[in-house]
């Protein structure tokens, strides 16, 4: 009796999926080992239409095939949570970019390339939708001119003021990665940012020896299908995972409902109970609290614009 039991535990097995080619999927075991796997068959994800059904930071269970050092994976568990980006070339469905997640990083930089207000605010609608918490790293500091700090300044004002935390690295020079790393410890956390913003480098930084270059890391694409980018997990020596987004250029709010929006920005959330009526769109109602507030300065004009910009569906991607 205890063989069998032995041989079923051989069979079903449980893991974390750390890697996706589209096709073939990576998943770490309990004991550390690392298993590919695919999905036999029309596996999908209930109430998700998406052009992924496994995601990294997904939990599976899988079999392993017969003589065979590969598996199928069979179950996927419930997720806590989990964060979609619009399909690039097919526009009703999305993308999964990772499940189960602690928090999400963006890594901003001021110059070379710039990071703009509204795409970063595109990025923390997506992650309020998702309830994931969110903070922003400031990246290439060493860089900075005296009028590049006011700049940087006025950035972290805006969102530090909504809660949103605001952290300065140099991942060249190392400078504050060690803070970095501390938010890191025993979490789960999503690194997303332009191309060019260093984020391989900061990942180098963090776990010395990869060596990753830009554009290396997950850059995997499914042949038979359209050209798509995948996460990928990496295992922390201090304990938690770093997931790597590298298609994060081409985030696309994903459809919110227009009345639903407004709940996305904190300081519009703050607002809404005061506004005369209760379906207000804060765009041109009378005795809007938000509009109000917009004029007095105490919301800031760059935030109201992304409001009114995905609003209308003009889902700008950079």
């Amino acid at each position: 009796m205890l063989w069998r039991l032995e041989l079923l535990y051989l069979l079903f097995m449980q893991g974390l999926v750390i890697k996706s080619t589209g096709s073939w999927y990576q998943v770490l075991t309990e004991d550390g080992k690392y298993v590919d796997c695919r999905i036999k068959g029309k596996f999908r994800t209930k109430d998700i239409k998406s052009t992924n059904p496994i995601a990294v930071g997904d939990q599976v269970d899988f079999e392993m095939e017969p003589e065979q050092e590969t598996a199928v994976i069979n179950k996927l568990h419930e997720r806590r949570n989990y964060i979609i980006r619009k399909s690039v070339n097919l526009s009703r469905q999305s993308q999964i970019i990772a499940a189960n997640l602690d928090q999400a990083f963006l890594i901003v930089t001021l110059a070379s390339p710039r990071t703009s207000l509204g795409f970063i605010d595109r990025f923390l609608v997506t992650a309020e939708a998702y309830h994931i918490p969110a903070s922003i790293i400031f990246n290439k500091i060493d860089l900075f001119s005296e009028e590049g700090l006011e700049v940087l300044a006025d950035y972290k004002s805006i969102y530090t003021n909504l809660g949103y935390p605001c952290y300065e690295v140099s991942a060249v020079k190392g400078t504050h990665v060690n803070e970095i790393i501390e938010l890191l410890k025993d979490k789960t956390t999503l690194v997303s940012g332009h191309s060019g913003v260093g984020k391989s480098t900061l990942i180098n930084a963090i776990l010395p020896g990869k060596e990753l270059k830009t554009g290396e890391i997950s850059d995997w694409s499914d042949k038979g299908q359209h050209t798509t980018t995948f996460a990928e997990m990496f295992q922390l020596p201090f304990g938690g995972f770093l997931i790597d987004t590298p298609g994060i250029k081409e985030l696309g709010v994903i459809d919110i409902e227009k009345q639903e929006l407004g709940d996305l920005f904190p300081e519009i959330r703050e607002r809404k109970p005061e506004c005369k009526f209760h379906n207000c769109r804060h765009i041109n109602e009378p005795n809007c609290k938000v509009i109000e507030a917009v004029e007095d300065g105490e919301i800031e004009s760059s935030r109201y614009d992304s409001y009114l910009s995905i609003y209308n569906g003009n889902d700008t991607r950079h």
